[in-house]
């Protein structure tokens, strides 16, 4: 799989390449990270933002140098989606990202300051994608966001694959709760269930419990389910 992230801040790729499951990914040549800073893009003067039309406060990230450095990149590859990282966009969910890491190509745009000239949204990006309803101060974060929900699923980077499918959300239900040794601390015991070696039974108790948390916390997510 192939990531391209347009960005005024590449370093911040850089540090997300180093660490934990995107590194194996990275390492794997399961992925390929490649970043690219706008301002390599931009005029002479570097300038890659300008004062909005109609008079209202703030800066925009102008067209010209998103779109020049995805006609550069679109001449060796061809991609799946043009990702914009906005928070008006489609709230990312686990059916979304399931759907991103199937993909081979994609490139993720990170907006900054009040946001992109509109007609990149228009003309350019197939997707618009949120990670929350609240503003962060660009796109970068959302992207690492992104990218780590996308990379874990590809194929060979968990070492137990299984493990992904029993996530929150890959059924639309949260994961039920989980326990490790010792089985007794301070009087806070294991469920005895998930002792008993008991397959079918400790199965039925982890639906039963996914039902219940997802009740309790989301019911949203249980009616849809």
């Amino acid at each position: 799989m192939r990531i391209d992230v347009l960005t005024l801040f590449p370093d911040v790729f850089n540090n997300l390449n180093s660490f934990s499951i995107i590194k194996k990914a990275v390492d794997s040549s399961k992925v390929k990270i490649f970043t690219h800073n706008l301002r390599e893009f931009a005029d002479n003067s570097r300038k890659v933002d300008d004062y909005p039309y109609g008079g209202f406060p703030g800066m925009v990230l102008k067209i010209e140098p998103i779109d020049r450095c995805i006609e550069n990149l679109k001449k060796s590859n061809n991609y799946d989606e043009i990702i914009y990282l906005t928070p008006d966009g489609v709230l990312l969910n686990q059916k979304t990202s399931n759907y991103l890491s199937t993909l081979k190509n994609i490139i993720l745009i990170c907006g900054h300051y009040k946001g992109i000239d509109h007609r990149v949204r228009e003309y350019l990006v197939t997707k618009e994608i949120s990670i929350g309803e609240f503003v962060v101060s660009g796109g970068e974060l959302p992207a690492a966001v992104l990218c780590d929900s996308i990379i874990r699923l590809l194929p060979g980077i968990i070492g137990d694959e299984s493990s992904a499918l029993s996530d929150s959300f890959q059924d639309n239900l949260l994961s039920p709760p989980v326990y490790t040794r010792p089985e007794n601390y301070k009087g806070m015991q294991v469920p005895k269930i998930l002792l008993s070696g008991n397959d079918y039974e400790i199965q039925r108790w982890n639906d039963k419990k996914s039902v219940e948390r997802t009740k309790l916390l989301r019911p949203n997510l249980f009616d849809n389910h």
